[in-house]
Order: C-alpha cells, then structure tokens, then sequence
C-alpha cells in the first residue's frame, strides 16, 4: 500500500528520473496514491512541480505542495508551452509522442503504474518507448519498483522530517 507508492514515487524521481533540484516536473495523476507521494518527494528534492488531476483534488493536491495545478477536466495540460525536465505518468492518457514533446531537451518520461487507463495491453507502449528513446534526445522509462531497505530508511526519514505523508 503506502510502502509501494510511495517507493514507487521515490525510485522513479531518483533513480530513473535523476530528479535534481529547480527541475521542472509534472506529475500526470498527482491525486492519486503513487502521485501524491511524487508531488511530495519531487518538491523534498527542491523541484518545481506541476500536478495535474480533477476539480475535486485541487486543493489536496495545492496542500501536499504542488506549485502549479492543472484541472484536466478544465484545461489540457499538453497544450500549454510550459516544457519538462520530467514528466511522471503515472495514467497513460496521452500518446507518447505528446509526452515527448512536453519535455526539454535531455528530458526523462517516466512510465507509472502501466494497470491503469490504456495501459491494459502495456508492452507495445513500453516497446515504442523504448525505441524512441534511443533515437530522441529524451529518455522514457519505465518504472518498475523494487523493495529495498535503503528506501524504506529514506522513506521513514522524510515521514519523520513531515516532507512526505499519506494523503488518501
């Protein structure tokens, strides 16, 4: 449960995303379980995070510390000229051509939690990524979460500094 997600969040804004401090992220799905751990770990990192979910979760999603919030059911995130040095999906809702050109140059696409929306059939996405990846200047990757002690110290250190707490 809040173990995984919040691993989840952690391995794939550290390690596969290489999150350092004033990158631009945004996290598609930031009201839900991985997603709220990404708003909070993201900005424990010093990021610049953009959450994106519905109209009901702004508020929650302002609290936990998101700098920007998108309603998708308002505005289309993927419109905007904002760029990113990551983008954390953790919804599968936009083609990944679309994600791709949201990100900066050097840039990392981080595929999340592959169960959910058009993610049912999830390998030729994750085929296409990969190719793509090694022809384009920006990375897309995919998450996968392994447990780990190291992380779950981590984790109870930002819990007990209150950088990151269980929301939903």
């Amino acid at each position: 449960g809040v173990y995984m997600a919040a691993s989840t969040a952690l391995q794939g804004l550290r390690d596969k995303g290489g999150i350092q401090p004033g990158h631009k992220v945004l996290i598609n799905g930031a009201s839900g379980g991985v997603g709220t751990f990404a708003v909070q770990i993201a900005k424990s990192f010093g990021a610049e995070v953009t959450g994106v979910c519905s109209t009901r979760n702004i508020d929650m999603v302002r609290t936990i510390g998101a700098d920007h919030v998108v309603d998708y059911t308002q505005e289309d995130f993927t419109q905007g000229e904002q760029r990113y040095d990551l983008l954390f999906d953790t919804m599968g809702n936009h083609s990944l051509a679309t994600c791709r050109s949201l990100l900066v140059s050097g840039g990392k696409y981080l595929m999340v939690g592959m169960h959910t929306g058009r993610w049912i059939q999830p390998l030729p996405r994750v085929i296409v990524a990969i190719l793509l990846s090694r022809f384009m200047g920006k990375k897309m990757v995919l998450v996968e979460t392994k447990l780990s002690n190291a992380d779950l110290h981590t984790l109870k250190g930002l819990l007990e500094d209150a950088k990151i707490k269980p929301v939903i």
